[in-house]
């Protein structure tokens, strides 16, 4: 599903990726972990085409993603590729069901199929009653479900997400983690997830950790 040969990338004068080989298979959910500042998040934007990076490649199945014009890239970011963050990123002055539709629209989804694709979505992440709230009117676990919502809905082939449980509280937390797996089961979906929990880490298929900008270990859980 996801390939990336010897990403490096700097600021200014420090070194922050120093050269990372990395692999996901379609349908895996992996774990990348390591201390603040180590390049964790720098290499999530650089695979999901957020930022770019100095040298390397990054595929996804058959497109080498930085060699595509700025209009290709950005159709296929927003086709192939769904994000969720740590603080959602929803618009304020959208419901949960405008905020989730927004990249079918961009699309050019066909309306009648966007919407049902919304209602499914919404169904499945138990946030159907708030279809017309404001991420103001919404818990933050909701709002983070609208924001897992939104990144589902063009069926892309990859979901990267940065410390998604970052700003919940223990029991959202483990909700959304759970969630995660569920989509797997029922999307074949593939994530690769920024994490500090441990606990969410451990129940990857594969745990990652970057350490001085290079992998310095993988893992493989033993119940994946």
């Amino acid at each position: 599903m996801l390939k990336a040969k010897n990403i490096t990338k700097s600021y200014k004068n420090l070194q922050v990726l120093k050269g990372i080989d990395l692999e996901v298979k379609t349908g895996e959910v992996v774990s990348i972990v390591g201390a603040s500042g180590a390049g964790k998040s720098t290499l999530l934007h650089i695979l999901g085409t957020l930022d770019t990076p100095e040298n390397g490649e990054v595929w996804i199945q058959n497109t080498n993603l930085f060699s595509l014009a700025d209009d290709q890239l950005a159709k296929f970011r927003n086709q192939q590729i769904g994000f969720v963050f740590q603080f959602h990123n929803l618009l304020p002055e959208f419901t949960a069901f405008e905020n989730i539709s927004m990249p079918g629209l961009i699309a050019h989804q066909d309306p009648k199929k966007l919407e049902h694709r919304v209602k499914e979505l919404m169904e499945m992440l138990n946030i159907s009653h708030r279809a017309e709230h404001r991420p103001s009117e919404m818990s933050g676990g909701e709002q983070q479900r609208t924001a897992v919502a939104r990144a589902l809905v063009n069926d892309p082939k990859i979901v990267f997400a940065d410390e998604p449980s970052g700003n919940l509280d223990s029991h959202n937390a483990e909700e959304l983690h759970q969630l995660f797996f569920q989509l797997r089961e029922r999307f074949n979906q593939t994530f690769v997830i920024v994490t500090h929990n441990e606990a969410f880490a451990q129940m990857a298929d594969r745990t990652i950790e970057i350490k001085d900008g290079k992998i310095a270990s993988q893992q493989a859980e033993v119940n994946s």
